[in-house]
């Protein structure tokens, strides 16, 4: 059972007939959008608009239900790869627009834009299986954990937390997968577009996602999976704030919002290395290590740093911020079912296979995956590759810890 499913509310359930939807939540409306309010007035311009950006990110993945790993759940459980195509369809234009903004050659202020290469070694490979298992037990990936928090999820929130512990635990020893014994056989970063040209790199980008795509259309026209649960109850522009969108529009717009946070801050959207940041700071403010003699802090103390002076780390608030004004305005927030230990016993182990497996892959589904394949990197759908693998093993673990996977008898969501 996932974090939508324990944790949060599911699709059908946000999109209730109106004369059965809770009411909005005005006081918690109230005070977020102060706190937004005061938070952006204190920024520079280019931090206050990525915080919006990630307001709007936040908003998106609530209302869309955006899963990874419902996504690759659903299609090695019982062949539905609808999800898995609205992932093509964010891939593709991700890409074309990441290409335009790479041929324009300069973002907000004529600042360079990067996008996201890393290398291929044993370090992302076992950090991609991880974090596919740890998805799997936690019942969300990275961004899910964060809008899921950000929605009072009790669930979310443990499952944060130990994310956060886990990319500390992978920032500790991070040097042994780079540089050390755990680094031999590593090829350096691949680009596509430095080998075909940037336009030859888009081609070859979208035919593989299309590829994929058709691919996904053939399993479940041989498998004849349960369909996706259907968004219902809001219709038109009460939708918007209180419905479910479609999966196929939250694409649409978490891609443009993608390219904006490139376009205003030089590099994709990510999330981890603000959670790795978050959590440095806290182990040592309370005295539990010094992660300045750690390589990846490259001797600086994370406190000598805000807590906010990471690009990720203010689309991570926003984010936050979002999700709660979206669980507000459906009247959701802080809904809670009970919880088992077994799950949050879950939640803590998946949170940390994550973040130990994200720091080690260079990043989560957002940053290696998404941020990787878009930036016309291998390393992207190599991450793609090892985090199906570690779904494979995490639904074998799941019924473990009394979470259910997909049934043929099942509607999916």
């Amino acid at each position: 059972m996932s974090l939508l499913r324990k944790g949060l509310p599911s699709r059908s359930a946000v999109s209730a007939p109106s004369h059965q939807a809770p009411r909005p939540q005005y006081g918690l409306i109230g005070l977020g959008l102060l706190g937004a309010g005061w938070l952006y007035a204190q920024l520079p311009t280019p931090q206050g608009l990525l915080l919006l950006l990630g307001i709007g990110l936040g908003f998106s993945l609530f209302h869309a239900r955006f899963g990874f790993s419902s996504a690759f759940r659903q299609l090695l459980s019982v062949g539905q790869g609808r999800a898995l195509q609205a992932h093509m369809l964010l891939l593709g234009v991700t890409a074309t627009l990441f290409a335009l903004l790479f041929a324009l050659g300069q973002g907000l202020g004529g600042q360079p834009l990067s996008g996201y290469l890393a290398p291929i070694g044993p370090g992302l490979l076992l950090g991609a299986f991880l974090f596919g298992v740890g998805m799997q037990l936690a019942g969300g990936c990275a961004s899910g954990t964060l809008y899921a928090t950000g929605s009072g999820s009790l669930l979310g929130l443990v499952a944060l937390v130990s994310f956060m512990g886990g990319s500390v635990l992978g920032a500790w020893n991070l040097e042994f997968w780079t540089t050390g014994p755990g680094a031999i056989g590593a090829l350096p970063p691949i680009s596509l577009a430095e080998h075909l040209g940037l336009w030859g790199a888009l081609a070859v980008t979208l035919a593989l996602v299309g590829g994929l795509a058709l691919l996904a259309e053939w399993i479940i026209r041989k498998r004849q999976p349960p369909p996706l649960s259907q968004p219902r109850g809001s219709q038109g522009w009460a939708r918007v704030l209180r419905g479910t969108w479609p999966l196929w529009v939250a694409a649409l717009v978490l891609a443009v919002l993608n390219a904006a946070v490139l376009y205003v801050s030089g590099r994709p959207w990510g999330v981890t290395y603000g959670l790795t940041l978050w959590g440095s700071q806290a182990v040592e403010a309370l005295g539990l290590a010094q992660p300045a003699f750690w390589g990846f802090w490259n001797g600086e103390s994370p406190l000598e740093r805000s807590p906010l002076g990471h690009p990720t780390a203010l689309t991570n608030l926003g984010i936050l911020l979002g999700a709660l004004l979206s669980a507000a305005a459906a009247g959701v927030f802080g809904k809670n079912p009970r919880l088992g230990w077994k799950a949050l016993l879950a939640a803590v182990l998946g949170g940390l296979l994550m973040g130990y497996g994200a720091r080690l892959a260079y990043g989560c589904n957002i940053g290696a995956y998404i941020g990787g394949v878009a930036s016309f990197s291998l390393h992207g759908w190599v991450w793609l590759v090892m985090a199906l693998l570690g779904t494979g093993a995490g639904l074998r673990l799941r019924p473990w810890f009394g979470l259910s996977n997909p049934r043929p008898t099942d509607s999916v969501c």
